[in-house]
């Protein structure tokens, strides 16, 4: 199975930058309409608040999941790269099961169970009328994306010698 996602792992990214984009201009036609119909037409539409809010919400999300798979976040690892080569593997290790534990609990288990509760309660949004669990599948799709990055990740630590799995970070420290 690890080998499936590392096959399909270029396929998912692409398939996430285009949601981004598609989502990034979604907001930005947006935001422009609705300054346009409040300095222009001298009322803003109602909906076009409501809608950048969610757009931000996805952005956000499927953002950070694209950051995390392509590794493209910040990390602080100063103290890190100070220590040992397997003191340096223990550590990413903890950190991509602390990683794991946050995207199936709180994203997919929790984001799931929120839209479920809110579809079952026919939760509506105010201005657009949309299902509220619709905005909130935003949480469990960014779970499904970080949780195969993670299981990706963490294949390539546990096969990677101690040694080798943070050359490129030493020289760059050095």
């Amino acid at each position: 199975m690890i080998k499936l996602i590392i096959k399909g792992k270029s396929f998912l990214v692409k398939i996430l930058e285009l949601m981004l984009i598609f989502s990034v201009g979604a907001l930005v036609l947006d935001v422009v309409w609705g300054v346009f119909t409040r300095y222009v037409m001298g009322e803003q539409a109602k909906w076009t608040e409501e809608l950048a809010r969610f757009l931000l919400v996805w952005v956000s999300l499927l953002g950070g999941a694209l950051a995390f798979g392509t590794k493209g976040h910040l990390g602080v690892d100063y103290f890190v790269g100070k220590l040992h080569c397997d003191a340096r593997k223990l550590m990413t290790l903890i950190s991509h099961f602390i990683v794991l534990l946050f995207s199936v609990s709180i994203f997919l288990y929790g984001g799931s169970y929120i839209v479920a509760e809110s579809l079952k309660l026919e939760q509506m949004t105010p201005a657009l009328g949309w299902k509220m669990g619709y905005v909130y599948l935003a949480l469990p799709i960014s779970g499904f994306f970080m949780l195969l990055f993670t299981l990706e990740n963490l294949y390539e630590t546990i096969i990677t010698p101690a040694g080798q799995l943070h050359e490129a970070d030493g020289e760059e420290l050095n």
